[in-house]
């Protein structure tokens, strides 16, 4: 069975998700800039550029201004190309729920600066975590896709996913996408889910969103072809593959073989690598796996590689999970291998980290002389996050897990440190788990208090805006520094206090 679509376009995502799971989100502004106009004049409709942990990092690592760099991709763009932002919903762009009117202002200033189209999502798919940012993000006339964070677990099913999207689309979602972070979504579930919310909610364009990360999301990417999503988010060569999303060039070939059009000039792709090649290597000290990235594609796969193509679409149209493990692996093994793509490891199908998670956690254990302690932590993931009620792996959940397991096996003592965001977590002060919490677990983490119940955004910290205009006057000038800093202000501070000091002696 084929899908009666006639076309696919692809979402390059390498100039935010990809130096996210690949290089710990260290691109600078001056790094991306030298890509973008490439990327312009590749045939994108949409490139996702904001979001996630670049705003934090921009302030952290780089010394760039978040909505500097904001404003001047949306100057090389021009209008013709839609800027897609990702959103932590309540969360906003950090790791813990705001109040409603924060989120307001931040949704409605990233949108009057350049953010066309906003990826919501919340890591437990509680939808009552979406709706101040769905809300604001259609309000400030932009376009409002809600992302399904998918996951396995006992609790997490067809109709959970269908259950959240049909929520997501009440809540006034304009798309949805899945969003597959830690690469666990089996071809053969690929077609249920994807037929399931088509078949529910046919009026919703629908991406895919799969990261390589276990060696699948090649394969549920053509699936997603076939059972026909609308948009599929990619990766350009040095900044695909590995733990970061599926390549455009070896998608392309899977749509020649199809008969499908796609949005993306191919003789576009070796500049694009070349210059994303020059990057990654210029970050080196970032690279979790800096001598295992892919060489350039040719515009047309050689005869052998064609025959694989086609002998893998055979497979996978079958709809037979064993075909299907076939095809899996001659996409993996015969094809992203020999073009230089970094082997999967099976290993995270039972850990479920993604890829920005593994990225930082590499580096952080790296810095503290604990590296080899990294395989102990990925075994101990699965744990306790079964501990905390199955929580989909994604920021911030995804660190929250992965440092409680990392304080579990570097101290030796299991829960003997519970970090307060943990606690948090679980005592559901983030939303509602999706599954039931250890009762050991939880006693450790009430110390007597009873569990929060109410929309989390209740319980957020409040934030005086004024007052923080008031108490960093000097160094707050404009809207967009009052923004960073009520996110985040200890990292804001010092980033406004170099920026001013460099005023001063320029």
């Amino acid at each position: 069975m084929t899908t009666a679509r006639k076309s696919v376009e692809f979402i390059d995502t390498s100039l935010r998700d990809g130096h996210q799971s690949l290089l710990a989100t260290r691109m600078s502004t001056a790094q991306a800039l030298r890509v973008l106009p490439l990327l312009r004049d590749a045939g994108y409709s949409i490139l996702e550029l904001w979001g996630g942990a670049t705003l934090d990092a921009a302030l952290r690592f780089t010394q760039d201004d978040p909505f500097e760099r904001l404003v001047r991709f949306r100057e090389v763009l021009g209008p013709d190309v839609q800027i897609r932002s990702l959103c932590r919903g309540q969360n906003l762009f950090g790791y813990a729920p705001y109040p409603d009117e924060v989120v307001e202002a931040f949704v409605k200033v990233a949108c009057r600066l350049g953010n066309d189209r906003v990826r919501t999502f919340d890591a437990l798919n509680d939808e009552r975590n979406l709706e101040t940012a769905v809300r604001a993000t259609r309000a400030a006339g932009s376009h409002a896709e809600v992302a399904l964070s998918y996951t396995t677990s006992p609790v997490h099913d067809l109709e959970h996913f269908l259950r959240f999207a049909g929520a997501a689309v009440e809540l006034g979602a304009d798309s949805l996408a899945i969003k597959d972070m830690a690469g666990l979504l089996h071809p053969m579930v690929a077609w249920e889910l994807i037929e399931g919310l088509k078949g529910r909610f046919p009026d919703k364009p629908i991406t895919l969103h799969t990261q390589t990360t276990n060696g699948l999301a090649n394969t549920s990417a053509v699936v997603g072809m076939l059972a026909g999503v609308d948009y599929i988010d990619v990766g350009h060569g040095p900044l695909a593959g590995g733990t970061a999303l599926p390549p455009v060039e070896l998608l392309t070939y899977f749509a020649d073989a199809l008969g499908l059009e796609t949005n993306v000039d191919r003789t576009a792709w070796a500049p694009i690598h070349s210059e994303l090649l020059a990057i990654r290597q210029e970050l080196r000290d970032s690279d979790a796996a800096p001598d295992a990235i892919g060489r350039p594609w040719p515009t047309t796969p050689a005869d052998s590689v064609r025959r694989k193509i086609d002998r893998a679409l055979e497979l996978i149209q079958s709809r037979d999970r064993a075909q299907t493990a076939e095809a899996t692996r001659i996409i993996e093994q015969e094809i992203m291998v020999p073009q230089g793509y970094p082997a999967t490891d099976a290993r995270q199908l039972e850990a479920q980290i993604p890829g920005g998670m593994l990225s930082n956690l590499h580096k952080q254990l790296k810095g503290q002389g604990a590296l080899d302690r990294l395989p102990e932590i990925i075994a101990a993931v699965p744990g306790v996050r079964k501990d905390a009620g199955w929580v989909p792996l994604v920021t911030p959940t995804s660190q929250i897990v992965g440092s409680q397991a990392a304080f579990n096996v570097l101290t030796g003592k299991h829960y003997g440190h519970v970090s307060k965001p943990f606690a948090n977590l679980v005592m559901g002060l983030y939303g509602r788990t999706p599954g039931p919490v250890s009762p050991e677990v939880l006693e450790k983490c009430a110390r007597g208090r009873s569990r929060y119940t109410e929309r989390p955004a209740s319980y957020a910290n409040p934030v005086d805006l004024a007052a923080l205009q008031s108490k960093y006057a000097g160094l707050i000038r404009s809207e967009t520094d009052l923004m960073l800093m009520a996110l985040f202000t200890l990292p804001a501070q010092a980033f406004l206090q170099h920026r001013s000091a460099a005023y001063r002696f320029a």
